[in-house]
């Protein structure tokens, strides 16, 4: 009589070990890429929420200046991006977001005419003076 052997063989381990490891290879860019596009979602979203406020400043002021100063009104930091009036004058504005910890190395820029730029990207990535990207490739943001 044959006694059966329970387990798996070594093949069959071997051939699961790399069927794992090619689809960790596949999987894991993409999720990077994910994560990336979430984080740099930070900066368009407080870009974005902050040029209303300051269109509603200058028609009570009749001049972007003093926007950073009153309360409430900028973007607060997140903790992929910081926010900063750059450039402020009675007629025109420049709003960035500079990137750091998970988004180091980017910059946004936001103007009066509703202008964006992407006027920093880390190393791979390649910069849009005409958009935000949020791809390596330099593709523009939704």
């Amino acid at each position: 009589m044959h006694k059966r052997q329970a387990g798996f063989t070594l093949i069959e381990i071997m051939i699961a070990v790399v069927v794992i490891g090619i689809l960790t290879a596949i999987a894991l860019p993409s999720y990077n890429g994910y994560m990336m596009r979430a984080r740099l979602s930070e900066a368009f979203t407080g870009l974005s929420g902050a040029q209303p406020k300051l269109e509603q400043h200058w028609s009570n002021e009749r001049t972007y200046a003093g926007f950073d100063t009153a309360a409430g009104q900028m973007p607060p930091a997140s903790q992929n991006f910081t926010f900063a009036l750059t450039t402020s004058s009675a007629s025109a504005y420049l709003l960035t977001a500079t990137g750091r910890n998970g988004a180091a190395g980017f910059t946004f820029t936001l103007d009066q005419n509703g202008n964006r730029a992407t006027t920093a990207v880390p190393s791979g990535w390649t910069s849009n003076a005409g958009c935000w990207v949020d791809r390596k490739e330099g593709k523009c943001a939704q």
